[in-house]
C-alpha cells in the first residue's frame, strides 16, 4: 500500500508539472492561476497545495526538470574534457539546440522563460533563481574554455571571459529567436553548421586580452 501512495503521490506531481508546463505556455504565467492548472490535471487545488506552496513554486519545479539533461550532460563533459575540450564544447552546444528542436517539452518550457514570464511579485524570485542557475552553468562553460587555452586549443592570450559571453550570447540569442518561429528553418539539422561557425571565429580569432 505504501509503494502504492508513493507511486500516486509521483504521479501527481508529474500531472501538475505537465498542466502547469502547458497552461502557463498557453496562457502566459501571470495571466494563469492554480485553478486553471488544477482543471487542466483533473485534480483539486488541494492537490497542487499538497506540492508547491505556491504558483513560484510550481514555476521553479518545471524549470527545474526542464534543465536536467542539460545539468546531466554538463557535468558529464566536464569530467571528460580533458583530451578536447573544444570538441567537448562543440558537444554541449550543438546537443543543446538539437534538444530544443525535437523536444515539444524544452520548446515549452524555454518558451515560458523567454516569452512567457514577466519578472514581478513571486515570479521575480523564480526569475533571480535562474540567473544564478545561468551563471552556475556559464562557469562550467568556462572550465572547458580554460581547458582549451591551457591545451593550446585556444591562444594563451584569450580573454575568457568575453569569449564565453558571445558564446552565451549567441546560444540563448538562437534559442529565444527560434522559439518565435520554430516553422521558419530545422533547428536540429542546421545546428552544427551553425555552432561549427562560432567555433571556427573561437578558434581563428578569439577576443584577446590585453597587453599588461
Amino acid at each position: 500500500m505504501a509503494r502504492k501512495t508513493k507511486e500516486d503521490t509521483e504521479q501527481t506531481y508529474t500531472a501538475l508539472l505537465d498542466a502547469a508546463e502547458q497552461v502557463f505556455f498557453d496562457k502566459g504565467v501571470s495571466r494563469t492561476t492554480l485553478s486553471d492548472i488544477a482543471a487542466a490535471a483533473g485534480l483539486t487545488r488541494g492537490a497542487i497545495y499538497w506540492h508547491f506552496k505556491d504558483k513560484a513554486a510550481l514555476l521553479h519545479a518545471l524549470f527545474e526538470r526542464a534543465m536536467l539533461p542539460m545539468e546531466a550532460m554538463l557535468d558529464e563533459l566536464m569530467q571528460c574534457s580533458d583530451g578536447d575540450p573544444m570538441g567537448a564544447m562543440r558537444h554541449l552546444c550543438i546537443h543543446a539546440l538539437t534538444m530544443l528542436a525535437q523536444s515539444p517539452r524544452q520548446q515549452r518550457a524555454m518558451g515560458i522563460l523567454f516569452h512567457k514570464c514577466e519578472s514581478t511579485g513571486d515570479v521575480a524570485d523564480v526569475m533571480q533563481q535562474e540567473l544564478a542557475n545561468r551563471d552556475e552553468c556559464l562557469a562550467g562553460f568556462e572550465v572547458i574554455l580554460r581547458k582549451a587555452v591551457d591545451q593550446g586549443q585556444l591562444p594563451a592570450d584569450t580573454d575568457v571571459f568575453v569569449s564565453l559571453q558571445a558564446l552565451h550570447s549567441f546560444m540563448v540569442g538562437t534559442m529565444h529567436e527560434w522559439l518565435l518561429d520554430p516553422g521558419r528553418y530545422a533547428l536540429d539539422k542546421a545546428a552544427p553548421a551553425m555552432v561549427d561557425m562560432v567555433m571556427a571565429g573561437l578558434r581563428g580569432n578569439p577576443p584577446r586580452m590585453k597587453a599588461g
